[in-house]
């Protein structure tokens, strides 16, 4: 039997007394960890749009002229806050008051020559009423009665035909008060002009049937100002009008706006067959919270599902797979399994398994942080 070195029983002497001073003498340092407190609090469970969402107005309208002209007056530019009624656009419009100041003309015309032709229907029933009168007497004859009688109801159809005449002139002047109006453009409702697309001095040409031109002028109402956004088919039996929703926008940073859901659409959209989506639309609770914000804005709505109120909750990144989470408790890591309840991407509701006050960790981004090991919290001293 060969005999041991005794360098080797050396080695392994020094070995030992390392470990001795590594684990007793000069025991590692405590790992510091990110942890949270499991406290009470409130969760939600909520739901989110699979792409951008956008922010869109319900009064928008693209307006032009019904009839072509030379835009001699824009009272109104870009960007300009307008009232229901302002006018927005002029055309040209001689032609059109010289037809309206002919109808008037023509009117008056009519209503003298009416006037004339009911006068002498007057003066022919008279003088009927004196022939028949002589006739009893026989003092006029049969013949002459006849002639008194005709040229009676000659009048009469006369001062009809002249009472029509009125009748047509005045709705010529309607007419021309019509197409006078036309070489207008005002604004349906209160608004922003957001395009305008001619200048004064050009000509405009209305679009032929079947040919779409593009709009003079966009006009839009900011206070009606809702989000359109696409939520997964999957949670589209799990949304419904009247639910709490939360918008943020991009050009708020930070900050989330209350809403409400008014719409849900009934049917899934299959554009795409690999991202099928149920559009909603969402408004915000105060019209003064979306001053600013620009139609066309991409934004995101967050529709909250459940609220749970005064639970007991922890973040819900400190729970790993199979519901475990690392609990720091009297310096060192230990592994528990919790049950859980209504949960989102920040906090999830614990219904056992932790205690008000214990301490989970939040960050595990090191093999090191396991169940076992000594550790600290990070902002302990």
């Amino acid at each position: 039997m060969r005999r041991i070195p005794k360098w080797l029983y050396g080695v392994v002497l020094v070995g030992l007394v390392v470990v001795v001073l590594r684990f007793l003498v000069f025991p590692p340092r405590p790992l510091s960890v990110v942890v949270a407190a499991a406290a009470p609090g409130t969760v939600e469970e909520t739901v989110t749009n699979t792409r951008a969402g956008t922010v869109k107005v319900r009064q928008r309208a693209k307006i032009s002229p019904q009839i072509g002209g030379l835009v001699i007056g824009l009272p109104h530019r870009q960007g300009s806050q307008v009232a229901a009624g302002d006018l927005l656009l002029k055309l040209e419009d001689s032609v059109q008051r010289a037809q309206l100041e002919l109808a008037r003309r023509t009117l008056q015309a009519s209503q003298a020559q009416a006037e004339e032709a009911c006068l002498a229907a007057e003066l022919a029933a008279r003088e009927w009423q004196r022939g028949a009168a002589l006739a009893k007497d026989g003092i006029a004859s049969p013949q002459t009665l006849d002639t008194l009688e005709t040229e009676r109801d000659r009048s009469a159809a006369a001062c009809r035909a002249a009472r029509a005449a009125i009748d047509q002139a005045r709705a010529n002047v309607t007419l021309a008060e019509a197409e006078l109006a036309l070489a207008e453009v005002r604004a349906p409702f209160a608004g922003v002009v957001a395009d305008l697309s001619t200048e004064i001095g050009e000509w405009i040409t209305p679009a032929p049937p079947g040919v779409p031109i593009p709009a003079v002028l966009d006009l839009l109402d900011s206070s009606t100002q809702y989000v359109s956004a696409p939520m997964d088919e999957v949670d589209s039996r799990r949304v419904r009008v009247g639910q709490e929703v939360r918008i943020t926008v991009d050009s708020l940073p930070g900050r989330n706006l209350p809403g409400r859901l008014v719409r849900v659409a009934p049917f899934v959209l299959d554009l795409q067959e690999q991202n099928r989506t149920v559009e909603v639309e969402a408004e915000f609770s105060d019209v003064a919270d979306a001053a600013g914000i620009l139609p066309g804005t991409s934004a995101d709505v967050e529709i909250i599902l459940t609220r749970v109120a005064n639970v007991l909750r922890i973040p819900t990144v400190a729970i790993a797979e199979g519901n475990t989470v690392l609990v720091l408790a009297e310096g060192r890591l230990a592994e528990r399994t919790v049950e859980t309840g209504v949960r989102n991407w920040q906090f999830t509701e614990v219904t056992s398994g932790l205690a008000a006050g214990d301490l989970v960790v939040t960050v595990r981004d090191s093999p090191a942080v396991k169940a076992g090991v000594r550790a600290v919290a990070k902002d302990a001293r």
